[in-house]
């Protein structure tokens, strides 16, 4: 079925408002045809994924964009980029790689992106309200911004994410629809101990199970409880997100579309029922983190999706309770943030004294898997993070324990993995 398109969309593809336009919105509406859409509809914001520099063509399409006249006609943020802009050099990053990054960023500044530089916008500038229809990349922040927000997007992949920032229109289909949004699969936590629910380290383990469980298909959890934090649902998103393909859950009695079990299938069955139960969590949280307790420890990384000004806070905590009071020598101790957090933190002196003064490096706007900032010859890396947990072999080449931050900063100390299992035994 042809895609029926507005006659703004008709002018836009014909060229009449630039060139940029038009290449953005022949890719919005071969899209539409690809997703079987059958017209197009607005949007009142983005967020850019494709600024990551994972190849010498996005680098080219960026500046072609960019010097064809490319402007964003929505609000549009920018996902983490492949550089710490103010502190590469301490890291290391190669000048020629540098100097490609910084190209892509004013390429994207010049179209009027806003340069957020973060994998979590959702905990920043211009977080969108429920309902709101946008256009997201990253996935981590789609699953939040569908899941916790009640915003409305589907998964924008490079270069989709700045074609329909730039045309401000995308293809009317998925995510975007009430009646796509309804529950597929109910999850039920079975005998699970209130003490664990309640531990962070609890919801990147729920949610690396969740994605093979559920792949693309919606979940709904019952049991977790209604104060889980954002930080707690963030990280469940970005783990189930990336072993799976989730971009939206639902958890009854805590995400604004699941008030009830009946709202979050839209009054419909679940297509099946599966109980977690405590086996199932063990056994996620051992692939999660393979390498056992003693391995000699090279690196520990948190801050993925970026560190909140929160986490920050019960890192500084976990730190001052450590007997030892730097790291190990032989360890570097990773921390990736935002700039919005970062500031944040300035203004609490005592607590990043406590950071710096353990040893802790913080990188800014950028990630480990997009910027080379993982000392060579890393062998093994301790994390918090499921999602990092589950790329990090592929991307890095190393070998991961995941643990708590108190497990990751213990280890951290001694430079060896060691992990308190009280409430996993």
């Amino acid at each position: 079925m042809p895609v029926c398109l507005s006659d703004r969309d008709k002018q836009m593809l014909e060229g009449k408002w630039g060139e940029a336009t038009r290449i953005a919105m022949s890719v919005v509406t071969r899209m539409a045809d690809v997703e079987g859409a059958s017209e197009l509809m607005d949007i009142a914001q983005a967020h850019i994924d494709a600024c990551g520099l994972l190849s010498d063509a996005g680098l080219e399409f960026a500046e072609t964009l960019a010097a064809k006249g490319g402007n964003v006609r929505v609000p549009t943020t920018l996902n983490m980029g492949p550089l710490d802009l103010q502190n590469w050099r301490a890291f290391g990053v190669p000048e020629e790689f540098a100097q490609k990054a910084i190209r892509q960023a004013a390429a994207y500044e010049s179209m009027g992106c806003i340069p957020t530089w973060t994998c979590a916008p959702y905990q920043g500038y211009f977080t969108p309200r429920f309902g709101r229809q946008i256009a997201w990349g990253e996935s981590n922040a789609i699953v939040y911004a569908n899941s916790v927000l009640g915003a409305r997007t589907n998964r924008y992949g490079d270069f989709m994410d700045i074609c329909a920032a730039i045309t401000g229109r995308v293809p009317k289909c998925g995510l975007h629809l009430r009646e796509n949004r309804k529950g597929q699969i109910l999850l039920r936590l079975a005998d699970i101990e209130p003490a664990l629910v309640r531990e962070n380290s609890f919801y990147p383990v729920l949610g690396h199970l969740m994605g093979p469980l559920c792949q693309s298909k919606i979940p709904v959890l019952i049991g977790l409880p209604a104060d889980a934090t954002d930080d707690q649902l963030k990280a469940l998103g970005a783990a189930a997100a990336s072993s799976g393909a989730v971009a939206l859950f639902h958890a009854v009695g805590l995400t604004p579309e699941a008030d009830t079990l009946e709202d979050a299938f839209q009054g419909d069955t679940p297509e099946c029922i599966l109980d977690v139960r405590r086996e199932d969590l063990m056994r996620a949280r051992r692939d999660l983190g393979p390498v056992e307790d003693g391995r000699r420890l090279d690196c520990v990384v948190l801050g993925c999706p970026h560190y909140s000004f929160d986490e920050f806070r019960i890192l500084a905590k976990c730190i001052a309770a450590e007997t030892r009071k730097a790291i190990h020598p032989d360890v570097t101790f990773i921390v990736a943030s935002s700039q919005q957090s970062y500031s944040l933190l300035q203004r609490r002196k005592d607590l990043l004294g406590v950071l710096e003064g353990f040893g802790v490096r913080i990188t800014l706007d950028t990630c480990v898997f997009h910027s080379p900032i993982v000392r060579a010859g890393t062998k093994v890396v301790m994390t918090d993070s499921g999602k990092c947990a589950y790329y990090a072999p592929g991307e890095l080449g190393v070998e991961v324990a995941f643990g708590s931050v108190a497990d990751c900063v213990r280890s951290a100390a001694e430079g060896t993995v060691c992990r308190s299992d009280v409430l996993w035994k």
